[in-house]
């Protein structure tokens, strides 16, 4: 690991990798330039870089609208700003399936001090709901690239959940849209996970470690299509599963792994998140801990 760096930021720069190979890729964002690190596609190509202002339902209608001209959108704004758009991401993002890239940042407790209004914990159940909808929450501004990457080359619709957090920057490791990735082996646990909570699980698998206990975490970053035949193997193999995740435990990891497993697999079963409750005003790592 190296320094730790956010996902948003990561994302920011990915962008203007990706404008300089196609010219087909535009971004929109709705006034938070300088938070969702579009800035720096917007100073390298400013011709493709459309401000609407603070109006979500038109940043994705654009997008769409530019969509259907072949050109490949990049919509960013906050997570939880996200829910003001969600009629025209379902009709007019999903229900046609036009090819319009989501790139939502500041998802989750960890934004921190902004408190409950502005920490998104639902957004994940909102999008695996709508048909057709790709959801991914890279966990590092590694696999941050390769997810970014990976979703402009994709037809339809794609969630890419970032952070504001700087998270540690894991050496280079495989990205497969639908395919978890094993971080640590073990054969006494399991803890699936995504996102800025990889680090955080990681580092409780050492410390348990350290009191003679095996677990494995295995790196959940596309929550739909989710890789159910790992999730069922690492619940098999392991016997006592573990869903962690920076977002409700209503809709999310948890209760898609829920449902991969049941009826299929005889297991243990804990989910630790979100309960049905809203976040709190503090530092990140004290809301967390709340």
């Amino acid at each position: 690991m190296s320094e730790k760096i956010a996902t948003r930021v990561a994302y920011g720069q990915t962008l203007v990798e990706l404008g300089k190979q196609n010219d087909k890729i535009v971004v929109l964002d709705a006034d938070l330039a300088s938070a969702t690190m579009t800035k720096y596609f917007k100073d390298a190509y400013p011709e493709r870089h459309f401000e609407v202002g603070i109006a979500e339902a038109d940043l994705i209608d654009l997008g769409v609208g530019m969509s259907t001209m072949g050109l490949t959108p990049f919509c960013s704004t906050f997570a939880v700003f996200g829910g003001r758009c969600f009629e025209q991401i379902r009709n007019s993002v999903c229900y046609p399936h036009n090819n319009v890239k989501l790139a939502f940042t500041h998802a989750g407790l960890t934004v921190g001090e902004d408190g409950g209004s502005h920490q998104a914990i639902e957004d994940i159940a909102l999008m695996r709901v709508l048909p057709g909808m790709t959801v991914i929450a890279p966990c590092d501004a590694n696999e941050t690239r390769k997810a970014v990457l990976a979703a402009a080359e994709m037809d339809g619709p794609v969630y890419l959940r970032l952070a504001r957090l700087p998270t540690a920057v894991f050496d280079d490791m495989p990205f497969t849209v639908g395919k978890g990735h094993v971080m640590r082996e073990g054969k006494d646990a399991v803890i699936f996970t995504y996102g800025t909570m990889v680090e955080v699980s990681l580092d409780a698998a050492k410390l348990l470690a350290d009191k003679g206990m095996d677990v494995a975490v295995v790196n959940i970053h596309t929550l739909k299509p989710l890789d159910e035949e790992l999730v069922r193997a690492y619940a098999q193999k392991c016997g006592k599963v573990f869903t962690v995740e920076e977002h409700s435990i209503i809709g999310g990891l948890g209760d898609a792994a829920a449902a991969a497993i049941a009826g299929k697999v005889s297991c243990q079963f804990c989910k630790i998140g979100v309960e049905d409750r809203f976040g709190q005003s503090g530092k990140p790592m004290d809301v967390l801990r709340e």
